[in-house]
């Protein structure tokens, strides 16, 4: 159960971090951040497979690239969701903010 909350604040702090980049993510407040974090990880436990099952064969044929492409849909789903996150330049913002969404993740999980 603590490395369910430790997950979900890491998150939030990353939403956080890339909302203040230039790439066209924009999040209100921290509660916003922490309702966004929360959505985006039920959205990724829910819908992810479903989405995998059925690109499947897009996902081999560009070797896993597709992966991305998926990422960047749940994050505009998420968007659409929550209010008070907003994706600046559609599309492109979302497949951005996915990307360094994972990255800004990956290295602030490895701190802890």
């Amino acid at each position: 159960m603590l490395d369910i909350l430790l997950t979900w604040l890491v998150t939030t702090i990353s939403f956080l971090i890339i909302s203040r980049l230039p790439i066209g993510v924009e999040i209100d407040s921290f509660g916003k951040a922490a309702i966004t974090a929360a959505v985006f990880g039920l959205l990724n436990a829910l819908l992810r497979p479903i989405l995998l099952l059925f690109s499947l064969p897009f996902i081999l044929i560009t070797l896993g690239l597709f992966l991305f492409v998926l990422n960047a849909i749940v994050f505009q789903i998420a968007s659409q969701i929550v209010d008070g996150f907003r994706l600046r330049y559609g599309f492109w913002s979302a497949l951005i903010g996915s990307i360094a969404l994972s990255i800004v993740n990956s290295v602030l999980l490895s701190f802890i």
